[in-house]
């Protein structure tokens, strides 16, 4: 895992050299198509991956996305009638039942279907109209970190040839330098607050709740630890009677304009007694995490991803677990 974190900047910069093909292609029919809805199917990590997608595609694009489940096909098989929308399929291995029936189904419901995935030739690539490789290479931990990053780039890269945003494409550019400092950026304090502690939040806003849900995610992999990510407005209705004194708070605050109000909640929270980390330079009571801006506010929090990877590695280790090999799961996991 640790040796795929720092293959980040490599992988990202592999798929941006490579991105004018396929993505540029399929970016132009989404232009000619000016869909009024994009449909996401994924599981997992991919799954966040599609959730960040939805944000950045809501925000910049002005489309609703809205996720399917992928049993409707493969257990209800229902008929969805998305003429004239897209259908965005994420997936490592492009090989679960689930998701390739459910692209196959989209695609015959009229939609434009395409697959990202780390695996060229994957029955998933070969059910969708278009197909992006991801080109993160081979991924041997069950933890998902570079696959994520680039599944996310990918996405990013294909909304802005959709739309013709040159600046979204330059900050996409800069990504993998950013992704190098972000590898560095010292997470290690959150450390002290999760000693005796068996569970704690992940909080986001905007694009960066999936990043939150990834984190989370990951906790639960590598460290046999409970995380409950939260929308940073979400977590005051209710989840809040749960904070106390000593209870830890990660807060994934971006570079937009969600950061002031992440700033207050963090403040908030580290009021009553919580112990509460943010990135933010906002927050005057909770601690300040190091953290690589990147300039743009939908890249922003990718960087975010990468810092948490480095950390969660390394906390893992610290607790005396492999984070290589956790129980119960497996790289790829095939779902009906």
């Amino acid at each position: 895992m640790r040796r795929e974190i720092a293959e980040i900047p490599e992988a990202a910069a592999r798929l941006l050299d490579a991105s004018d093909g396929a993505l540029a292609a399929a970016g132009r029919q989404l232009r000619e198509l000016s869909p009024p809805v994009v449909a996401t199917v994924a599981r997992g990590s991919s799954d966040h991956a599609a959730s960040f997608l939805k944000y950045a595609i809501e925000i910049t694009a002005g489309v609703p996305v809205a996720s399917l489940g992928p049993s409707i096909a493969s257990i209800y098989g229902a008929r969805l009638k998305l003429a004239n929308a897209a259908c965005l399929t994420i997936s490592q291995s492009g090989k679960s039942p689930d998701i390739v029936a459910m692209a196959e189904a989209a695609r015959a419901g009229g939609a434009l279907t395409i697959a990202i995935n780390n695996t060229a030739g994957s029955p998933l690539a070969l059910a969708s109209d278009h197909s992006i490789d991801i080109l993160a290479g081979v991924e041997k931990s069950v933890a998902a970190t570079k696959s994520f990053v680039n599944s996310a780039v990918a996405g990013l890269l294909l909304m802005a040839h959709w739309t013709g945003d040159d600046d979204l494409l330059a900050a996409l550019r800069r990504l993998p330098e950013h992704f190098s400092k972000a590898i560095d950026c010292d997470w290690m304090p959150i450390a002290s607050a999760l000693t005796g502690e068996n569970s704690l939040f992940i909080l986001g806003r905007g694009p960066s709740v999936a990043i939150a849900n990834e984190a989370a995610l990951k906790f639960k992999e590598t460290c046999a630890m409970h995380a409950e990510a939260y929308s940073a407005a979400e977590v005051m209705h209710g989840p809040l009677a749960l904070v106390g004194p000593g209870f830890p708070v990660v807060a994934l605050a971006a570079r937009d304009a969600s950061e002031p109000s992440m700033a207050q909640t963090a403040d908030l929270m580290s009021g009553k007694g919580a112990s509460v980390f943010v990135t933010s330079a906002l927050a005057e009571k909770a601690t300040k995490l190091p953290h690589a801006a990147t300039g743009h506010p939908i890249t922003d929090p990718l960087t975010l991803i990468v810092s948490f990877y480095a950390f969660v590695e390394a906390f893992a280790r610290h607790r005396g677990l492999n984070p290589d090999q956790p129980p119960n799961l497996r790289k790829v996991t095939e779902t009906i």
